[in-house]
């Protein structure tokens, strides 16, 4: 398990950028399952939405995306690196994330070639799926 302290040790994001809280399995190059406990704190909540608090479709695809970017950038090679979005591709929102909700993100690097590769997202609270995404990085 990784506390926050030691994600912010492999990649750059920071407060209050920094969605990840914790990574509970890493298997470095091939796949990080992280969670996000969200909370009303959250600074994007004062504006989205202030009457029916909503986490934000991106940020939930910035959180997974950032996870998948622990399990790329621990791999020896790639430390003191970034990972990059090259694309987003078949998003699918299926839920709402509200605050009181612990998001469990997974992210599995399915394709990878050079410095650019595919990561297969799922999002979930609770077990029941928040988001499906492909995520393409490239890391520099």
């Amino acid at each position: 398990m990784l506390s926050t302290q030691q994600i912010m040790e492999i990649i750059p994001h920071r407060h209050p950028f920094l969605l990840v809280d914790v990574i509970e399995e890493l298997v470095p190059g091939e796949r990080a399952v992280g969670y996000k406990c969200v909370t009303y704190d959250e600074p994007f909540f004062a504006g989205h939405f202030p009457k029916e608090p909503v986490m934000p479709g991106v940020l939930q695809i910035e959180a997974c995306a950032q996870v998948g970017a622990v399990a790329i950038l621990s791999l020896e090679n790639n430390k003191g690196k970034t990972a990059y979005f090259g694309a987003v591709n078949n998003a699918r929102f299926k839920r709402k994330v509200v605050p009181g909700d612990k998001l469990k993100m997974e992210c599995e690097i399915i394709r990878q070639k050079g410095p650019v590769g595919i990561g297969r997202a799922v999002a979930s609270v609770d077990g029941e799926v928040a988001l499906t995404a492909e995520l393409t990085f490239m890391v520099q």
